[in-house]
Parts: structure tokens; sequence; C-alpha cells
């Protein structure tokens, strides 16, 4: 149990003070932050001005996070907020909080206050050299028992070509420090694997990280840019077959809750998941059982697999040192990642939230809406709206157009839709505005 700190010493009556670090506008980040505050937490966090949790009302407050000086950002930030844990929103918020603790180490003593409460937050330190790196975490799982595909770094063109004449095609090309797809490739040619993997090394574009900085307010590709630091690219060994991911909220080495996914659609290819499937797989959890032993997790971890065609077996492709989309989720007991996790800060029994919905499709908000308005995921399954902040609903609908959802007496003038299950599902009516002429459209 973490001891909550108060002026007068260590108090187990208040709420536990959680920091949500962000570097990017992701919208599930806020959809976490509501869990959190739900059930019992006092939520802060750091992020980038115009991030989608400046829409809801449970976070108590925003501290801004400079992408030109990040850990003097994330330095302050704690310092302001005293917290009991700090939660990494996204792959580049984990390893800014790695390079503050070695950083902190180095100052100050591997005892040292932030050292301490990264440690607490996110596992033993030992394990994130490994997290940060696919070959290393995915040697891990195999040591471990784990079925997951060979993956190795390729340095240079030699190298991937050696990679191809002994795996062939197709193969998955994967950079290091990426997530929802961005850094990912299925290649089925020697043309395309070299390619894609000049692009996946390369450093980014001084041009697309000026548009960033000046239109997007994200100054993230900046230091990159500049320094030219080229990325490292893995290759892995394609599994045909589902993909499926697995959520989970884990205590020093110990899985508190968890769920699992198969994966229904997709934004892109090798996009994020837009439509998931609750389901029971026994590997699945046993796998992530052994990985967080093994690294001795703390924290929002993520795993993703592949299950294999014709025998269904899971394949673990990937290990995310962060929260996911789908963390937010309340789905009964031991599923309630955030009740889990209070219950550990406060040393109390854990008391999960009403189960969101009975539906085991759950269609995911915006995601699966922007991939398709007329999904029929959307009225088959469960629609998952957060209709009580409607300001966080108007704020990931825009387009090309300013858009907003109409508000009346009933949330987002949601109209219900009877699917064959019985189960009614919210259809989002948008009113785009047209600037230009002044006039709304439905």
């Amino acid at each position: 149990m973490v001891k909550i700190k108060t002026a007068t010493g260590p108090s187990t009556t208040l709420k536990p003070t959680v920091l949500i670090v962000a570097t990017d506008r992701w919208y599930p980040t806020a959809r976490l932050a509501i869990a959190l505050a739900h059930a019992g937490c006092a939520v802060h966090a750091v992020c980038p001005a115009g991030h989608p949790l400046s829409k809801i009302r449970t976070v108590q407050r925003l501290h801004d996070y400079n992408g030109l000086m990040p850990l003097m950002s994330l330095e302050r930030a704690i310092a302001r907020t005293n917290p009991d844990l700090v939660i990494p929103a996204d792959d580049l918020a984990t390893r800014h909080l790695h390079q503050l603790n070695v950083r902190e180490r180095h100052r100050r003593g591997a005892g040292s206050p932030i050292c301490e409460l990264i440690q607490r937050s996110l596992g033993a330190a030992q394990s994130y050299d490994i997290l940060g790196a696919r070959s290393a975490s995915i040697q891990i799982a195999q040591e471990e028992g784990v079925h997951a595909p060979k993956t190795e770094v390729i340095a240079d063109r030699v190298a991937l070509r050696n990679w191809i004449a002994h795996t062939g095609f197709p193969t998955v090309l994967k950079a290091n420090g990426t997530s929802g797809g961005n850094g990912v490739r299925v290649v089925n040619s020697l043309e395309e694997a070299e390619q894609a993997f000049r692009k996946l090394q390369a450093p980014p574009l001084l041009a697309r990280a000026v548009k960033h900085a000046l239109v997007d307010r994200d100054l993230t590709l900046i230091r990159p840019s500049l320094t030219r630091r080229r990325s490292t690219v893995n290759a892995q060994t394609f599994v045909a077959g589902r993909e499926a991911t697995s959520t989970l909220v884990c205590w020093e080495g110990a899985v508190l809750a968890s769920l699992h996914f198969e994966v229904l659609e997709k934004a892109a290819a090798t996009g994020h998941a837009t439509v998931v499937r609750l389901i029971e797989h026994q590997e699945m959890a046993a796998a992530a059982d052994k990985i967080v032993r093994r690294l001795q997790l703390s924290g929002f971890h993520g795993l993703d697999f592949m299950l294999e065609e014709n025998t269904g077996a899971a394949h673990l492709i990937e290990i995310n040192p962060r929260t996911t989309q789908v963390g937010h989720l309340t789905l009964g007991p031991g599923r309630d990642l955030p009740a889990a996790l209070y219950a550990a800060l406060t040393g109390k029994n854990v008391v999960p939230a009403p189960r969101v919905t009975e539906s085991d499709t759950i269609a995911l908000f915006p995601q699966e809406w922007k991939r398709d308005p007329a999904s029929p995921f959307l009225f088959a399954g469960y629609h998952d709206v957060p209709w009580e902040e409607p300001a966080l609903i108007n704020s990931c609908v825009g387009g090309g157009q300013k858009q907003s959802l109409r508000i009346s007496g009933r949330p987002a003038r949601q109209q219900s839709a009877m699917s064959s299950s019985g189960n009614a599902t919210p259809v989002i009516e948008i009113q785009s505005r047209d600037w230009a002429s002044g006039q709304d459209r439905l």
C-alpha cells in the first residue's frame, strides 16, 4: 500500500493522487482520466496545449508539457503535484520517465524521491531498457515460455537482406518508440522491404517537425529532426491469424486486473483497433502473468498478440509499457483496471464499478465512428460514447468542417437502434457548420 502524504505526515484517508503524463493528444487518455477519478483518485495531468484532457471536468489541474524541455516539464509537474503515482499515456511519455529516472539517479542516487516515484509507478528500473527495445522484450517472453515470433534488430540493408534470405515473405518491420501501427510495415518483396526500412529508420523531416510545431503545437519531433537521430528497426517473422490485445494493471510483479480482446476492426491495416470483442483466453492471461512477474512491472501495460490460424495459439508480438485505449472500460470483477489500481494505492478492497455493457462487442469512440459512420458495429454492439462529457465528444468529432454534437434533452440527441441482441445503441447525430456560408447542415 502506498502511504498518501499530507503536510503533517503519512495518511491513508485522502484520495491518492495520480499524475498522467501525455505527449500527444490521444483521445483515450481523457477516458482513462475520467475512469480513474470515478474510481476515487485525484487526477492531475501534464500534457500539451489543446489536449482532450482539457475538455473534461475530472482533472484537477493541467500542467504544461514542453516538447523541447520534456524532462523539465515532468519535473515541475511532479514537484507541484507531489503524486503517489505517475501514469504514462504514450510511448514517448514512458521514455521521458525512463530518462528522468536515469538523470535523477546520477544526480541524487537511486533513492531520490523522483526515482522512487517512477519505480513505484512503472516497476523495476532494470526492466526499462528491455521494455524500450522490441527485440529484447520478445526475447524475455520466449525465455518465459511464451509463444513469440523471432524478432531481430536490423542494422542496415545487408542485415535486412540476410533476414529475408532466412525467413522469406511476408515479413514485418517495426521501428522502436512508435505506436498505433505508425511504425509497422508488412512487406512482401525485397524492394518493398528496403523502401520501408529506409522510411522507418529515417529521422523526422524538418518540414514535418516544423509543421507539427506551428500548426499542431507539437514540439516532440523538433529534437530528433535537428539531431538527425535514426530509429532502431526490428524485423519480425509474420504470424498468420487474428489480432488480439490485453490491457493490464499490475503491482510489484503481479497482475491486479486485465482485459483480453480480439480485434474485429482497425483504422488501417497496421493501425489501432476500432472494434474489439471481449474474450477469455488462458494463454494470453498466462503470458501476461509471466511477463509481469519476470519484469516486476507496476502500473498500466498492454500486450499485443496474434491468435494463430487453425490452432488459436497466442503469439506475443509486442509489449506496450503504457496505458492503452481500452483501459478505461469497466467490465466487472477482475476487469476494472482503475478500481484495482485504486485498491492497490489505498490498501482497500477492490470495488469494481458497474459493468458498462453486457455486450462483448465494443465499438470504440470516436475511432470506429471516424472509420465508418455507418459501421454495423455501432448498432450491433456497445458504442462506447462518453455521453456525460459533451465537451469531450465535441472536441473529437471535428473534421474538415467545424462540427459539433447537437445537445438537447437527451445526451447528444441520441437515437436508439435495437440490435439483434435487444440492446439499445445510441446513434450520433452531427451538426456541421459551414463557416463560409454561416449555415448549419445535418
